[in-house]
């Protein structure tokens, strides 16, 4: 089955909110099976929206609404949808004594008059209650056509989707949508798109897409079945081929799961700690593990070592090694990672030095040259790259390239 998205309100078009109701419902209905080929945004205007009402009602199977259910004028969606089914309005006593039992509890004073206009509802429509506002969800259908009309804020479009509307339009489309996220590192987008091109090639059900994401390289694949184990049988043997041809460039198959996650497990599983030493990127290679919760057990202490004086002092790099190579150098990585590790105590350190731009750069140096240096039980590597993206993005990248090194020494380490 078809469905169209609509999202209602003036704001959108200014672009005074984010319509993230749209991406949400567009995920969501993707995963109950429903193929989605138009979205669009309608001002609070009658004649534009009974328009698009009708235009999405004659090439969809049915048609989402979110937005324009409130208590004031320009709030039209019910009615304009009512128009174009040729349905009365009336009061609906079960609403109308949600909204006093929803003001009794939450608001205190005497309810404003335009607040019962959320008690009309189109004549024979699904009345979907709302649990976290007034204004109720409606559903009305006619000669096989569906229109799902949904509150415009977050907060009330979520749960009301999660709560009533999944279940509906999972009867309607029994087949859903389920998908495992393969999440790779180590190794570039157009390498790992090419090592996997003859499963793409050959797709059916399962399907396999790629997502190039900072430093990463995602792919998702994604089955259509009746339920959660059979997509689970669908899927397994493209994961089983995937780990064929990546091996351990896989660091997880849950969405959920993050890089510098995956990390910290594995530092807790070796009992190991670990320190940073950084430049360039000034703490965010610190920060990305410390997001994590739980890292506490594996990071005690780091550094940001901006200054050539602060590398000496701190990290113990030589004043020979600064003067004779540069801040920027594998020998000043390497010395600052094995300089971390020995300051903190720690049994594995990542350095970072390099020239984020947007100046800074030489011919022998340029902008987007950086050093990473991983240092694990006294072992050291240092490894080179070359980013050309902005200031951010290079530092970002950089953070990148380091934890995945780290990863990689860690999975070569045996205690």
């Amino acid at each position: 089955m078809t469905v169209e998205l609509i999202s209602v309100g003036t704001e959108i078009l200014l672009g005074n909110i984010v319509n993230t109701n749209a991406a949400y419902l567009a995920e969501k209905c993707a995963l109950l099976g429903l193929s989605c080929y138009h979205q669009s945004a309608v001002g609070d205007n009658e004649e534009r929206l009974n328009e698009a009402i009708r235009l999405a009602l004659s090439r969809s199977d049915i048609v989402i609404l979110s937005g324009g259910l409130g208590p004031t004028k320009d709030d039209i969606t019910k009615e304009v949808a009512a128009k174009v089914f040729g349905r009365e309005i009336k009061e609906d006593a079960h609403t109308k004594e949600r909204i006093q039992e929803y003001f009794r509890q939450v608001h205190s004073g005497q309810i404003t008059s335009n607040n019962w206009k959320q008690a009309m509802v189109p004549e024979g429509a699904i009345v979907v209650d709302n649990h976290n506002g007034t204004a109720p969800g409606l559903i009305i259908e006619e000669d096989g056509k569906a229109a799902i009309l949904l509150p415009g804020p977050p907060n009330e479009i979520k749960p009301m989707f999660e709560q009533d509307i999944a279940s509906y339009l999972n009867k309607l489309q029994p087949e859903g949508i389920y998908s495992k996220m393969v999440k790779i590192c180590s190794i570039g987008e157009s390498k790992a798109e090419t090592m996997v091109s003859d499963l793409m090639d050959t797709q059916t059900n399962p399907t396999l897409a790629p997502y190039a994401k900072t430093g990463e390289v995602h792919f998702r694949v994604t089955a259509r079945a009746k339920s959660e184990e059979e997509a689970e049988e669908l899927m397994k043997p493209m994961v089983d081929e995937l780990y064929k041809r990546f091996g351990d460039k896989i660091y997880t198959t849950e969405e959920e799961v993050t890089l510098e996650e995956a990390i910290v497990e594995l530092l807790k599983e070796k009992n190991l700690l670990v320190t940073t030493a950084e430049s360039c990127t000034g703490g965010l290679l610190a920060g990305r593990l410390l997001n994590v919760a739980g890292a506490s057990a594996v990071y005690k202490e780091g550094y940001i070592t901006y200054s050539n004086d602060a590398k000496e002092r701190i990290l113990d790099v030589k004043k020979e090694t600064l003067m004779e190579y540069g801040a920027v150098s594998p020998q000043t990585a390497y010395e600052m990672a094995a300089g971390a590790a020995k300051a903190a105590g720690a049994d594995a350190a990542l350095s970072v030095t390099g020239i984020a731009g947007p100046g800074g750069g030489t011919k022998e140096k340029p902008v987007g040259l950086v050093y990473v240096g991983c240092c694990v039980k006294g072992n050291v590597r240092v490894e080179e790259f070359y980013f050309t993206g902005s200031r951010d993005k290079n530092r970002d990248y950089s953070v990148v390239r380091a934890l995945t090194l780290l990863r990689e020494e860690l999975l070569r380490y045996h205690s």
